[in-house]
C-alpha cells in the first residue's frame, strides 16, 4: 500500500506561487490575479488566485513560484530568498492539487500586467483554436475583500500571511 501511495504522490499535480503584499496606510493588501480564458470570464468572487503554476520533480518549488509569478505578471519579485520571502506552507485544492506558497512585500503596477497565453478549442467542438492569457487581470485587494475574491482553498495563505505580519 505504501508503494502505491508513493507512486500516486509522484503523479499528483503540484503548483507553487507567490503572494505579494503591501501596506497601504494602516491596511494590508495582497495582489491577486484573475484566470484568463472563457471559463473564468464571468466569474469573480471565489475565482481569483495567487500567481502560481505547476512544476515537476526536477524543479524546486520556490524556483517554480518565482518563474510562475514572472510568467503570469511580467514582473520578477525582488528580494533575498533567504531573508525577504516568508514560507506560507502548502494547501490542498478541491481537485487534489497541492499548492506551496511564499509571501513577499513588494510593488506591482497592475496596469503593466503581461501574461503568458494558452490555446484552447473555442467554442467547444468548433475545431477553432484560440489563444487566451493565463491571467487576464491583476488587482490589489484589502484583506477582507481578498478573502471574498480568492479561491476558497487558497484563503489559508491569506490567513497565514496576516498572522505572520501581525507578529512583532
Amino acid at each position: 500500500m505504501r508503494a502505491y501511495a508513493r507512486i500516486f504522490d509522484g503523479m499528483r499535480k503540484r503548483s507553487a506561487g507567490i503572494l505579494m503584499f503591501r501596506h497601504a496606510g494602516e491596511e494590508l493588501e495582497v495582489l491577486l490575479v484573475h484566470p484568463g480564458g472563457p471559463y473564468w470570464a464571468r466569474k469573480d468572487a471565489g475565482a481569483w488566485t495567487i500567481p502560481k503554476g505547476e512544476y515537476t520533480d526536477d524543479e524546486e518549488a520556490f524556483v517554480a513560484a518565482m518563474r510562475e509569478f514572472s510568467e503570469e505578471t511580467g514582473c520578477v519579485p525582488a528580494g533575498d530568498p533567504a531573508k525577504d520571502f516568508l514560507a506560507l506552507g502548502d494547501i490542498r485544492q478541491k481537485g487534489g492539487k497541492t499548492v506551496s506558497a511564499w509571501a513577499v512585500e513588494g510593488a506591482f503596477d497592475c496596469a503593466t500586467l503581461t501574461s503568458n497565453s494558452f490555446e484552447l478549442e473555442w467554442p467547444p467542438r468548433s475545431g477553432k483554436r484560440q489563444s487566451f492569457p493565463e491571467v487576464d487581470r491583476a488587482a490589489w485587494f484589502p484583506i477582507a475583500q481578498a478573502r471574498l475574491k480568492i479561491l476558497p482553498s487558497q484563503s489559508p495563505f491569506i490567513d497565514r500571511l496576516v498572522a505572520a505580519v501581525a507578529r512583532p
